[in-house]
C-alpha cells in the first residue's frame, strides 16, 4: 500500500520532512498503541492480534479505514462461526480435519482473489483454519472462548483504528492528503484462479498429515502463511503462481526474520521494562510502515516485519515478553513455504506457456 512521493507539494515545501507518507506512520503508530490500551481494557486473551489489526486496517482516509475494519470484523465472525461448528466435527480424524482445511482454505482463497470484499473472504479463511489447527494441537482449548476473544480483539483493534484515522482525516490529512484507492471490483469466474485456489487447498490439505507424521508445531501460523502468501493479483498469476507467491513467501520470511531480530534486541535491552518495550513497538510499526510505503519488492516485507515485532513486543503481560512468538510465527512461514513450494513448481514446471510470464508477475505480488 503505496501512498506516493509527495516531495515536490507545497505542503511538504513548508512543513520539511513531514509528509503524507509520514503521517500514515504516525497514524499507525497511534493506531497500534490505541489498539493495545483498548484490548488490556477488554480484558483480550492475546493482546497482539488487536494490535496487528490496529496497524492493518490503517488506511490514508477514515471512510477506507472504516470498510476495511468491517471487512476484518465480518470475515473474522464468519471464519468463527465455520470454526464453532465445524472444528467439532474434525477432533479426532486427521481426515475430515485435512479436507475440512483444503475445502474451506481453498474456496476462500477463490473468494478473496475474484470477490469484491476480498478481505472478509480472506479472514473467513484465516480465522476458520487457526481455529481448526489451534484446537487440533491444544485440545484444552475453550472454543467458544477462544473464538470470542479473538473476535473481541479484532472489534478492539479496529475500534482505535478508526478514531485515529477518523481524528487524522479531520486534521493532519486537510494538509498532507493520502492517495485513494481505486474502488474494488469482482472479477468473476477466472479459471486460473480456480486453479490457483486449487493449489493452496493441496497444500492445506496435506498440511495436518505432514505435522502429525513429524510432529511439526505452529501448524497454524503454517496454514495462514499458505493462504496469505497466495492471496495475489489474477492478473500476475498467468499460466502459473509460481513466480508471483515464491517472491512473496521470499518477503514474508525476509520481513518476519528481520522483525524478530529486531524485537530480540530489543528484549535485550528492555529486561522486561514496559516503557522500552512500548518505544520499541513504536519504532518497528514506524519504520516498517515506511518500508511497506516504500512501493517497491519489499513492501510485503514491511508488512510482516511490522507484525513480527508486534507479536513479540505486545505480550499479554509485558512482564512475560519473550522471543518465542516472533520465532513461531518464522516457523510457521517456513512450514507453510515447504508445503507450498512443492506444489507450485510442480505445476510450473508442467505448465503450458510458463515462459510468458514475466517480471511483471514479480512486480505485481503486492501485500495484503
Amino acid at each position: 500500500m503505496g501512498l506516493g512521493d509527495r516531495s515536490s507539494s507545497p505542503s511538504q515545501d513548508r512543513h520539511g520532512w513531514i509528509d503524507a507518507r509520514r503521517v500514515d506512520e504516525f497514524e499507525c503508530v497511534a493506531s497500534v498503541l490505541l489498539s493495545i490500551l483498548f484490548a488490556h481494557l477488554i480484558g483480550a486473551s492475546n493482546v497482539s492480534w488487536a494490535a496487528f489489526s490496529g496497524y492493518m486496517v490503517m488506511r490514508g482516509h477514515a471512510a477506507e479505514s472504516l470498510l476495511r475494519g468491517i471487512l476484518r470484523i465480518v470475515g473474522t465472525a464468519a471464519g468463527a462461526a465455520l470454526g464453532l461448528v465445524l472444528t467439532p466435527l474434525a477432533l479426532g480424524s486427521l481426515a475430515v480435519t485435512a479436507v475440512l482445511l483444503a475445502v474451506i482454505g481453498g474456496t476462500t482463497l477463490y473468494a478473496a482473489l475474484t470477490g469484491k470484499r476480498a478481505y472478509a473472504w480472506l479472514f473467513v479463511g484465516l480465522t476458520f483454519v487457526m481455529i481448526l489447527l489451534d484446537k487440533t494441537q491444544h485440545p484444552d482449548i475453550a472454543l467458544v472462548n477462544f473464538a470470542r476473544t479473538r473476535l473481541l480483539e479484532v472489534v478492539a483493534g479496529t475500534v482505535a483504528c478508526v478514531l485515529i484515522s477518523t481524528a487524522s482525516t479531520v486534521t493532519l490529512r486537510r494538509i498532507w492528503p493520502a492517495e485513494r484507492a481505486a474502488p474494488a471490483k469482482r472479477i468473476g469466474w477466472t479459471p486460473r484462479a480456480v486453479r490457483h485456489a486449487c493449489q493452496a487447498g493441496a497444500a492445506l490439505l496435506i498440511l495436518p498429515v505432514i505435522g502429525v507424521y513429524l510432529h511439526l508445531p505452529s501448524l497454524a501460523q503454517g496454514a495462514v502463511a499458505i493462504l496469505a502468501a497466495m492471496l495475489v493479483p489474477v492478473t500476475s498469476i498467468g499460466s502459473s503462481g509460481f513466480v508471483p507467491v515464491s517472491y512473496r513467501l521470499l518477503n514474508r520470511v525476509i520481513g518476519c526474520l528481520c522483525g524478530a531480530m529486531l524485537a530480540a534486541i530489543i528484549l535485550y535491552v528492555a529486561q522486561g521494562n514496559a516503557p522500552i518495550l512500548i518505544l520499541g513497538t513504536m519504532l518497528g510499526v514506524a519504520a516498517g510502515r515506511h518500508l511497506e510505503n516504500g512501493n517497491g519488492g519489499m513492501a510485503y516485507a514491511g508488512t510482516q516485519f511490522v507484525l513480527a515485532v508486534l507479536v513479540t513486543l505486545v505480550p499479554d503481560s509485558y512482564e512475560d515478553a519473550h522471543i518465542g512468538p516472533g520465532v513461531e510465527r518464522l516457523l510457521g512461514t517456513l512450514i507453510g513455504m515447504g508445503l507450498l513450494e512443492p506444489v507450485l513448481l510442480l505445476w510450473h514446471l508442467l505448465a503450458p506457456g510458463r515462459r510468458e510470464q514475466g517480471v511483471r508477475a514479480k512486480n505485481e505480488a503486492g501485500g495484503v
